[in-house]
């Protein structure tokens, strides 16, 4: 990378350092965020766990949702686009949230292309190309390199980056608490397991996601719910956890764990169509939209026809583009993935299946970061603004990471200049034991009990497998730090869909199918007790559309 990589190497003894305002992961809300801090006046450091370009950003393949001035169908605009986004939500978005944010995204994209580069596929007219996708009435989608658009924007943001901190390989642990619970840091470990903490009066996590919960994903690696974890156990409060998309189309290979290449829903916005094994389409009279229905309908369709197919359940569907023009050079990452295993999109249709994507909650914050706790920031996936209810709108995504860290950043200067953070030197780490599961283990049984289709029973069964399977551990290792948190965040996100009774979004219980405005149109609030245990909290936060 250009920046300015810090990995203190040779470290062999605990070591600390200090700044205005760590910032944990380096995908698009962290960089975004860190460099308008620096813009800003702020001292920055971002610690991540990897290379600071292997992020979840690189795989986002669609492209980012923005009605930019001048540029857009007739007849759209950022109201239709907050309407659009309002309903994916199914009813528990914020519209103050989803409002503040869609209307800071054409100026976020406009920094992104002007101040660091970004380039964006061009369209006629001088204009950039726009797609259509799931969920959205119009093309509004913008993409790089066809389906290449996360490594165009992190190569950007990188690229702009030149001379900012970076500890790569470094894990966030905890965060460090002064005696009246304010964030002053954040403890970690080097690649070695040697501890350090960095100091400084604002903490902003941008970690990402949980796909790494369950056993088929499209998020890389290295997105273990790292920093839920930790803004739990720093007392901060989380909502919406049982809203985990699944995204209707990644490729499908027998057998395959961990990360799949993801198939971009952009596909199916030029025209492609989900099939059954009998050439039968899957959507036809499932939604108004067809195959461009938001994602939990099109990944519960899924579900619903591999449930059903002959001779017992199918692992997989198929996507014809065989109609796509260009498909090669249209979809050159879509299209290489496939070569990989033998499948040429222009001839046949592409076998898929459904897998976790993206999570819908998270860390409460505002559109500026605030989390519950003083001195730590939330953004991007790992955070829950209010934008995406129950279910997120394609392409949102990369769009939230950029108004948020430019929000986030604007946050934590304005805090820091009216003296609201805490002194960092007055902050601790606490030495605590942890319950650890078996990733395995984990995933298996959170993939068998509570992904698309769950049910009182097996989410039972769920939470006594992960109570049965546990031990207490310190966290030593990178490995151990991981499975800590996927192990806390396991345990929440099935406390919180056991007690919703119904049906909503990408939350879809069989033991109640049907969606209760009248119980049941509000978020779940859930923290961790004295024990360390999460459990849901009263008063609830109220959502509303």
């Amino acid at each position: 990378m250009s920046g300015q990589v810090c990995d203190f190497q040779a470290k062999t003894a605990e070591w600390e350092a200090r700044a205005d305002l760590v910032v944990v992961g380096s995908g698009v809300a962290g960089l975004t965020a860190a460099l308008r801090a620096r813009e800003l006046g702020l001292r920055v450091l971002v610690v991540t766990k990897a290379a600071v370009e292997d992020g979840n950003t690189r795989w986002a393949q669609g492209g980012v949702a923005v009605v930019l001035d001048g540029e857009h169908d007739e007849g759209d605009s950022v109201s239709q686009h907050i309407q659009d986004t309002l309903a994916a939500g199914a009813g528990l978005c914020e519209p103050a949230a989803v409002s503040e944010i869609l209307h800071a995204g054409p100026a976020a994209v406009s920094w992104l292309i002007q101040a660091c580069g970004a380039r964006f596929d061009p369209g006629e007219n001088g204009h950039l190309a726009r797609t259509r996708e799931g969920g959205h009435s119009t093309f509004r989608v913008i993409h790089a390199g066809g389906d290449a658009t996360g490594a165009e924007v992190e190569r950007a943001l990188v690229a702009r980056a030149g001379g900012l901190p970076v500890l790569e390989r470094h894990i966030a642990v905890d965060a460090l608490l002064t005696p009246r619970g304010d964030v002053g840091g954040v403890s970690v470990l080097d690649p070695d397991g040697v501890p350090g903490r960095l100091r400084a009066p604002a903490v902003l996590l941008a970690t990402g996601g949980l796909g790494q919960l369950y056993s088929a994903t499209s998020n890389p690696e290295i997105a273990t719910g790292d920093g839920l974890a930790l803004a739990l156990r720093a007392g901060a409060p989380a909502a919406d956890l049982e809203f985990v998309q699944f995204h209707p189309t990644v490729l499908y290979t027998p057998g395959a764990r961990g990360r799949c290449p993801l198939i971009t829903e952009a596909v199916r916005g030029e025209g492609a169509v989900l099939v059954d094994g009998a050439g039968r389409p899957v959507m036809r009279g499932v939604h108004p939209l067809g195959d461009l229905a938001p994602r939990d309908v099109v990944s519960a369709a899924i579900t619903r026809r591999m449930a059903g197919a002959p001779g017992g359940i199918d692992d997989h569907v198929f996507l014809d583009a065989t109609a796509v023009p260009g498909f090669a050079e249209r979809f050159p990452t879509v299209f290489a993935a496939c070569a990989v295993i033998g499948v040429d999109p222009r001839e046949e249709p592409i076998p898929v299946t459904p897998a976790a994507h993206f999570a819908c909650g998270g860390v409460v914050a505002g559109a500026g970061g605030r989390t519950g706790v003083r001195g730590l920031y939330a953004t991007g996936e790992v955070a829950r603004t209010g934008l995406h209810g129950a279910n997120r709108l394609a392409s949102n995504s990369l769009l939230e990471g950029l108004t948020g860290g430019i929000a986030a950043a604007g946050a934590v200067a304005a805090d820091l200049a009216r003296g609201l953070l805490a002194d960092p030197s007055r902050a601790r780490e606490r030495e605590r034991v942890f319950p650890v599961a078996d990733r395995d283990a984990l995933q298996r049984v959170m993939t068998s009990y509570a992904a698309i289709g769950r049910d009182a029973e097996g989410l039972a069964v769920a939470g006594s497998v992960l109570d049965l399977s546990t031990k207490d551990s310190q966290r030593k290792t990178h490995r151990m730090v991981e499975d800590a948190a996927l192990t806390l965040v396991a345990q929440a996100l099935i406390a919180a869909a056991a007690r919703r009774t119904e049906s909503r979004g990408c939350h879809v219980r069989h033991d109640f199918p049907g969606r209760d405005d009248e119980s049941w149109r509000r978020s779940q609030l859930i923290r961790l007790n004295p024990s360390g245990q999460p459990v849901l909290a009263d008063p609830v936060l109220e959502g509303a559309a």
